[in-house]
């Protein structure tokens, strides 16, 4: 039996100019959900904390719809079963699983560069052959997260793709992200001197494998990002 880690942010604060909360960006962290579950694979939710809340943006309509809300907004639905489950990252062994997915929304840029716990079990299922997979904002957890068999980043020299700095600006969140010293995908694919590629357009379905790295650029790319840390492992 597969099993998968799937990483979501802690932080929930309001963030956004019109007084929303980040947080956890629904669709992915459902999304790859069901591609893991349809394959039958065990699916093991952690945080940092062992807490998460949503981000408010991708509770709407625009992100939201069909049957993801229907499963979303299901109590028994299995996503929702099994998110009830969270663990604090700490109270989990690497040597257990064999796919890392860390999920996003804009909290991750907050929380998992600090996150030493969702860190630990990162490098620890790739040290052991698994395979580490991150969308849109979750390649944050990469900022500082050392290779234990190089002791170096463990993206030095590959190639990784994230949320496009374009995309941050059309969000209007840069100067946002600026204030609060919060660095683009972009910015810590260069701190941790891995190659960073981007879709010709922000939305495009884009994602990269690297070996065992598996990389995506946005919500609509978290399904596809799933599916290649599958081929990958």
């Amino acid at each position: 039996m597969v099993k998968v880690l799937l990483a979501l942010t802690s932080a929930n604060p309001v963030f956004y100019n019109d007084g929303k909360k980040t947080g956890v960006f629904v669709v992915e962290a459902l999304h790859p959900f069901e591609v893991y579950r349809k394959k039958g694979f065990e699916v093991q939710f952690s945080s940092e904390t062992g807490t998460f809340g949503y981000d408010e943006h991708s509770t709407g309509e625009d992100f939201l719809n069909g049957e993801d809300r229907a499963i979303f907004e299901d109590p028994n639905s299995d996503y929702n079963v099994t998110l009830k489950n969270i663990k604090k990252a700490s109270d989990l062994d690497a040597k257990d699983y064999d796919i890392f997915f860390a999920s996003a929304g804009h909290g991750s840029l907050i929380d998992y560069p600090k996150a030493k716990g969702l860190q630990k079990l990162a490098a620890g299922i790739y040290d052991k052959g698994g395979v580490v997979s991150a969308v849109c904002h979750g390649p944050a957890i990469f900022e500082d997260l050392i290779d234990l068999k190089t002791n170096e980043p463990l993206i030095k020299g590959k190639k990784i793709t994230g949320f496009t700095d374009v995309g941050e600006d059309i969000l209007n969140v840069t100067d946002i992200m600026k204030k609060e010293n919060l660095l683009t995908i972009k910015q810590v694919a260069e701190k941790e001197g891995a190659t960073y590629l981007e879709p010709e357009g922000p939305w495009a379905n884009f994602a990269v494998t690297d070996g065992r790295l598996v990389t995506g650029v946005n919500p609509q790319s978290a399904v596809k990002t799933a599916e290649e840390s599958i081929a990958a492992l």
